[in-house]
């Protein structure tokens, strides 16, 4: 059952008005069961004052664009309800004329465009209006039998209203059901959700809540735990071994589905979504259609179903089903596409949003971690309604043109011509080696400030999280992520990529940056200080490359691989034989791995730094007192010294560097590979030739 979140003590805080009608949004936005993520809208009927200081009428309503749990008052748009109500004695008005129209009502030119929805709200003459997708509602009005049991639950008190896009049409509807039925305290929408209204935001609220709760115990009452979508065929796999087979699959997945733009994964494996995915009726139910609107949107008319049997436990068995299935899935799309297409439409990307496995869970796609999240909630929302119809009757969706001119309206093409162009990186997975120091901080966020999406990989965990924490602050939850990993142990470097699957799933872009540094005559050079260097620089590199290596290659949409080498690269350091020389050994194994790359698209390049003094833990170690007692100075010197030997006397910064790395990771070098780039000021003994 939905509780009922209203305090007398916050509302009692509240000034009357715009507060009130945020206060009681967030709450019905709050709880995902009630209203889905982005979608429902709230009003409130006031009296304000308009630029000349009279008295007018005005509708506050939810803004397009907006989702109720998190809106504030600036994400309300207050119309003239005097200019909108001659609207009503219309017979009919397009989409674009009422956007239009609805334009010159706002009171405000800077307030967010109007709902879709808004004369809904402006033709029922009630202070308070609430509009929902609650589960249990679409349960009741996707049930082919829904109409007759609303009579059983609500008697007269509802109006029904068969299914209609939104806009001028429906919102009419609704209002001459409501004034045709003077005893109705409630609006049923077919295929689409709930409208209720009230004197004051408590009541409009509560009774929200009271209706749902109506619906939710007539359905409780008749569920049978055993029969729950035809009962049970498959059992799930140990959650281990859930994530174990997800590691393996998703960077297939996500390449199989990146083949237009570039798409992130997540996956849920909760124990709705596997009731529903082990079920004997999930093959054929799933295929029926989006219960309303507002979850097509987000997750295409239909999702995937993968044909595998998890009792078989093997996963290069479901890595076929998933190529058979992602394949079918796009031809079938394209052919939707075709069957329903106006003139001027551009196809979507054709592969699924919706991945359902038995015995594994559900995968989800999206532009970015956040929009992959969506749709994996809205899909369990589409599961609760799945749940309910079945158990009221048989669940029927939006046709398949209803579906299509709903995941093509113009006015939601509209809404994503409004966005913002998609950054450099915008879709790319990058993993950062050394993430926690000066340049590997500063490599990762100049990533997350152009797009991308991060893995901060340390032997420093505390350093790493802080350092994601503050990026995920900043840009976004989900953008970065922290991770201990030690680049001498492959076991480590193995499970850190297994997570970054499992994460984002897969990576586009990696920085072998992780490093220290020994400096000794060469007579006094131990074997245990040699092979610290090689372990850490030659091995850690070689581990590191060849994970990601793999994974790029099961993802099949190329990659990028940047080697942070050092004017020691090309230049024999004094004192310093174990170091300079496995900085060589880095660079020419970068140039190694771009020759086998070339084929699978990837990418190898190197930058070679000199003395990036700042924020690093190499220089705040012994490392500076030995170089500088390499050249007969003092430590505090060496900043100085370094700068002087440079052709442009200058000194190198993370910053620097961090911009050499992007630009060798970026499409502006898409056609580069094999190259070192030396970013030390000038150093002419360490000029590349």
């Amino acid at each position: 059952m939905v509780q009922k979140l209203w305090s007398e003590e916050k509302a009692s805080t509240l000034a009357a008005g715009l507060s009130e009608l945020v206060y009681r949004s967030n709450l019905i936005g709050s709880d995902r069961a009630v209203c889905n993520w982005g979608g429902g809208n709230t009003s409130m009927k006031t009296t304000e004052k308009d630029f000349r200081g009279r008295e007018i009428e005005v509708m506050w309503v939810k803004g397009s664009g907006s989702d109720l749990a998190t809106m504030g008052a600036e994400n309300f748009t207050g119309l003239d309800l005097e200019a909108i109500r001659p609207l009503m004695e219309r017979d009919e008005m397009r989409d674009e004329e009422m956007v239009e129209y609805l334009s010159h009502c706002m009171i405000d030119s800077k307030h967010p465009r109007a709902s879709i929805e808004t004369l809904l709200h402006a033709f029922l003459p009630f202070k308070h209006v609430d509009h929902t997708h609650p589960d249990a509602i679409i349960s009741l009005c996707c049930a082919d039998n829904g109409k007759e049991l609303a009579k059983e639950i609500y008697g007269d008190r509802f109006v029904w209203v068969p299914y209609v896009r939104p806009g001028f049409t429906l919102s009419k509807m609704i209002a001459e059901g409501v004034r045709n039925n003077p005893a109705a305290d409630l609006v049923l929408m077919e295929k689409h959700g709930l409208v209720v209204w009230g004197e004051t935001a408590k009541e409009s609220y509560e009774k929200t809540i009271s209706v749902i709760n109506e619906a939710e115990s007539f359905i409780q009452d008749r569920i049978e735990k055993g029969k729950i979508f035809g009962g049970r065929k498959y059992d799930s796999l140990p959650e281990d071994e859930q994530k174990s087979i997800l590691a393996r699959v998703m960077p297939f997945i996500r390449g199989s589905v990146s083949e237009e733009k570039k798409m992130l994964l997540t996956y849920d494996i909760g124990n709705g979504v596997l009731q529903f995915v082990n079920s004997q009726d999930a093959a054929a139910l799933s295929q029926v259609g989006a219960a309303c609107p507002d979850h097509l949107v987000h997750t295409k008319m239909k999702p995937l179903f993968v044909d595998w049997d998890p009792a078989t436990k093997d996963a290069e068995q479901l890595i076929k089903a998933l190529a058979a299935g992602i394949a079918n899935f796009k031809e079938e799309y394209k052919a939707y596409f075709e069957r329903n297409k106006n003139e001027g439409d551009v196809m979507f990307e054709p592969a699924p949003r919706v991945i359902l496995i038995p015995g594994i869970g559900m995968v989800n796609t999206g532009k970015n971690i956040a929009m992959a999240k969506v749709s994996g909630q809205l899909y369990r929302r589409a599961i609760a309604v799945m749940k309910g119809s079945t158990t009221l009757g048989n669940f029927v969706s939006l046709n398949e043109n209803e579906s299509y001119n709903i995941e093509y309206w113009p006015l939601e093409l509209y809404k994503l011509s409004l966005a913002p162009a998609e950054a450099e990186f915008s879709r790319k997975v990058a993993f950062v080696t050394g993430g926690a120091g000066g340049i590997g901080s500063e490599t990762c966020r100049q990533f997350v400030a152009q797009g991308a999406h991060v893995v901060l990989a340390d032997l420093n965990l505390e350093g790493a999280e802080k350092i994601a924490a503050e990026l995920v602050e900043e840009f976004g939850e989900d953008r970065a992520v922290a991770l201990k990993m030690d680049v001498t142990s492959e076991e480590q470097i193995q499970a850190a990529f297994q997570q970054t699957a499992l994460t984002y799933g897969g990576v586009d872009i990696i920085v072998n940056n992780a490093g220290l540094a020994t400096s000794s005559p060469f007579d006094e050079t131990t074997l245990k200080e040699w092979n610290l260097n090689m372990n850490v620089l030659g091995t850690g590199y070689f581990l590191v490359a060849r994970e990601a290596f793999k994974q790029m290659k099961d993802q099949a949409i190329g990659g990028s691989m940047v080697f942070i080498g050092s004017k020691n690269s090309v230049y024999a350091g004094k004192n310093a034989a174990a170091y300079s020389s496995v900085k060589a050994l880095e660079a020419h194994l970068a140039r190694c791995i771009a020759a086998e790359g070339g084929e699978f698209g990837i990418r190898v390049n190197s930058v070679l730094p000199d003395a990036v003094l700042q924020g690093s833990a190499i220089w705040g170690s012994r490392w500076r007192e030995e170089r500088a007692a390499a050249y007969g100075i003092e430590p505090d010197e060496l900043e100085e010294h370094y700068r002087k030997r440079t052709t442009l006397m200058v000194n190198i910064y993370p910053k620097d560097i961090a911009e050499s790395i992007l630009f060798l990771s970026s499409s502006k070098a898409e056609k580069t590979t094999g190259c070192m780039i030396t970013v030390d000021g000038g150093v002419p003994a360490a000029f590349t030739r």
